[in-house]
């Protein structure tokens, strides 16, 4: 699957059902964010089931300032609606995989749990 381009119009319907979506705050001008592009498009390739969204900073500004995105890139994991990884910086293709398996293994009950605790 080809990644994505998320917009504030359709970011929510995006990432709030069930299953991983990961997120990459880009730019243009940005040369990390650039030779980053190539491997998260072959990443998309080998995980079907994951959505790849990609959300371009200049274009998006309200959403990189909804999430308060400070450096770019900024890749974001969300599984079933909530978000469970956020970090500035170009990953290698293997950190990359690294991320998607532990994204998989999460038990959303814990994650539900451990932020319904945090927010009492």
């Amino acid at each position: 699957m080809a990644t994505v381009e998320l917009t504030a119009q359709n970011f929510d319907e995006t990432t709030t059902g069930d299953g991983i979506v990961l997120v990459d705050f880009w730019a243009s001008w940005c040369g990390p964010c650039v030779r980053f592009a190539p491997v998260y498009e072959r990443s998309s390739g080998k995980h079907t089931d994951i959505v790849f969204g990609k959300v371009d900073t200049e274009a998006q500004q309200e959403l990189a300032a909804k999430f308060d995105i400070r450096s770019i890139p900024t890749i974001m994991a969300i599984r079933d609606g909530v978000v469970v990884f956020a970090q500035p910086g170009a990953l290698p293709e293997s950190a990359l995989e690294s991320l998607i398996e532990q994204v998989r293994a999460l038990n959303m009950d814990d994650v539900r749990q451990q932020l319904a605790s945090h927010n009492h």
